[in-house]
């Protein structure tokens, strides 16, 4: 009897520290922001208003910026739930070679940018690097980006459809960046975060 409770306690603790946002480690996934909650997990890089509303991070207001997670990744797999209004200038910036440095150039983004003028990095393309395959819009609904980096090989998954893909991946490892950008004549529009998960391979 004694061990059967012993048993059944430990298991509970257990079960209760993996619900804990940078500890949930079931399967092999780290969470580092669930719903309200993970901004301890990052820094704040530039002026943007982050802060936690209905159950999501959100930034909407600023001259651009970035979280900048405080830990650096190798190969990894990413899911990351997101809102992006029609008009957002957003990106998921990965294997930042320059953490103090964060564009377009000094990481790889996947970008969350439907209004793009130039489409051939729009919204699921790999800025500079890897085309749109299949152009997806995620403008005013929910989306889940799921992102695989490994050796030299990225590959990028917008709501079920593989968008870009790239073999020439050249930093090895590096932090990871959730943007809120500019438009060319003022603040992009709102982005959200419902959760950010990594896994490393």
């Amino acid at each position: 009897m004694t061990r059967s409770i012993f048993a059944l306690v430990s298991a509970t603790a257990l079960f209760g520290c993996a619900q804990i946002p940078g500890l949930d480690r079931l399967g092999g996934w780290t969470t580092l922001l669930d719903g309200e909650k993970g901004l301890e997990n990052f820094e704040r890089v530039g002026d943007v208003n982050w802060r936690a509303e209905d159950g999501a991070i959100v930034g909407d207001k600023g001259k651009g910026g970035f979280l900048l997670s405080r830990n650096s990744y190798k190969d990894f797999q990413l899911r990351i739930e997101f809102w992006a209004a029609e008009n957002a200038n957003s990106g998921i910036y990965m294997r930042c070679a320059e953490p103090k440095n964060l564009t377009d150039k000094t990481c790889y983004e996947a970008n969350i940018f439907d209004q793009r003028p130039d489409q051939t990095y729009a919204t699921g393309g790999i800025v500079h690097r890897g085309k749109v395959l299949k152009p997806v819009k995620a403008g005013g609904k929910w989306n889940t980006y799921e992102i695989t980096a490994q050796g030299k090989k990225m590959t990028v998954v917008l709501n079920g459809t593989k968008t870009s893909e790239i073999d020439n991946v050249e930093s090895p490892s590096g932090p990871i960046a959730l943007q809120f950008g500019n438009l060319p004549k003022g603040p992009g529009g709102a982005i959200k975060f419902r959760k950010v998960q990594i896994k490393a391979l």
